[in-house]
Parts: C-alpha cells; structure tokens; sequence
C-alpha cells in the first residue's frame, strides 16, 4: 500500500540536526527536479525579500519563512514525519505510533511537496515554505514542473498494490495515476453526514485518523476494494464508487457525524 500525502502549511523548526544532503532523500529520479527548486528558490529568497514574499504568496507577518529558505542548505535536517505539523498530521501522530506501525508508515507513506515533489516520512529535511501553487520566475508553476519527472518515478513507487490518495487537488495537479496504477488508486472524501458538505478541517482530521487506524491495525488491502471492507472492519462508515471506466480511481466517501 502506497499513501499520498498533502503535507502541511505549517511546519515545526529544523532544530541543530545535520544539514540536508538531497542525494540521500528517497526516491532518487526526483533529485534533478528537486535540486532545480532548490536552486531557485534559495536564490530567490536570498535576494530581494519583498519579491519572494509577493511569489510565495506570503503575509507581512509570514515574512520570516523568506530568510528561512534562504537558508536551506546549512539548515538544520528532521525527518519529515517531524516537520509536518498541522491538522491532519496532529491526528496521524507518527511520534505515538508503536514501532511496527512506525515501520509501516516508513514503507507506505509518501508526501507530497511543492519543493522536494515527494519524500518519505524519514526523510531529513529542513524547515521550509514553497506551496505547489507557486510560481517560481524561472520554472514557473511547480505543478507543471514536477509532472514529468513524477510520470517517470511515481508508478515504480506504487508497485504492484492500492494507491491511497489523500492529497488536496493542488499536490494531486502533480501526478495523476493512469492506466492500471489508477485502477488500483482510491481518493476519500470527507463529508459532515447530516449535510454531505466537506468541511476542511474534520476533513484533514479524519484523514489523519484513517492512516493511523490502517497502520496500527496493520491492516494491507491489496486494492480498493479490499480497504473498503479494512475500513468499514476499523469502524468507518464508506460508500465506494467504482471506475466507470477502466484507468480512473475509486472514490470513497467516509462519512462523519460530528464535525471536530
């Protein structure tokens, strides 16, 4: 099982760790596209700071994280399980996990990024800002920047088994899956029961909540069909839909009661 992660706007300080070597980060056919963000977006921080926020699309108030990138590389590196914070990962809680479950989430759980394109959760990186929606001036949308080196990694990370995808639509603008990987790949939305409107933030919880349940119980569907029933056996209540055609995904909703 494969899950596909947004990761968080908010992200906890990169402490006095050693700095980032982005050979050693995970998936190897991204280094080029990553070193390329890298690159720029160091430089771009580094120069004219009211311009990098305008890019960024950073507040007054935010303007702290423009010095932060512009020292990524001789910051200090955490895992990246460590510095995603936020909504869905509070209630993912990697640190609580026990150490099956924690081996579980090493295997299974990649995060998508607007900087690195994807990492592990043990992947050491330092603290940064850079959405997926930005535009650098030189590489321009950053969607559109990692589509095609995502294309070349990304089937060979799914192997063989389900897809599970909890990205938000800006990080899934990156990698689409197709043909048989897509036939194996599930998206989950959210919805309030009572009103079946998505609302952001049990949103993310939830999807928090559901990554930890199938790796504490180390549950392993082998395609969507099975983590249905894994999901529905954990408690959830699911509807599935079926591709109507072959080379799209399912889609599962998980239905929630209180909104918290």
């Amino acid at each position: 099982m494969l899950v596909l992660l947004p990761p968080s706007e908010g992200k906890a300080s990169s402490g006095r760790g050693a700095p980032l070597r982005p050979e050693s980060l995970s998936l190897p056919g991204l280094t080029a596209a990553r070193e390329a963000v890298l690159a720029e977006l160091v430089e771009l921080c580094a120069g004219d700071e009211d311009k990098a926020r305008e890019v960024l699309g950073l507040s007054e108030g935010l303007r702290g994280e423009v010095a932060k990138n512009a020292e990524l590389r001789t910051a200090g590196a955490r895992p990246a399980g460590e510095i995603y914070t936020g909504v869905l990962y509070d209630a993912l809680d990697l640190a609580s996990l026990d150490a099956a479950a924690k081996r579980r989430a090493a295997r299974s759980l990649l995060v998508f990024s607007g900087l690195w394109g994807a990492v592990r959760v043990t992947d050491r990186i330092p603290s940064y800002r850079c959405s997926m929606g930005v535009k650098l001036p030189g590489l321009g949308a950053l969607s559109g920047h990692w589509r095609a080196p995502m294309a070349e990694v990304l089937p060979e990370a799914a192997g063989r088994g389900l897809v599970l995808d909890l990205r938000s639509a800006a990080y899934a603008a990156a990698w689409k899956p197709k043909g048989e990987v897509a036939g194996r790949t599930a998206t989950v939305r959210v919805l309030h029961a009572p009103t079946r409107k998505v609302v952001s933030h049990f949103n993310k919880a939830t999807k928090g909540r559901i990554v930890r349940s199938l790796l504490t119980a180390g549950a392993a569907p082998k395609d969507p069909a099975e983590l249905v029933v894994a999901l529905r056996d954990l408690g959830y209540e699911v509807e599935a839909t079926a591709p109507a055609r072959a080379g799209t995904a399912w889609a599962l909703d998980v239905l929630v009661d209180e909104v918290h």
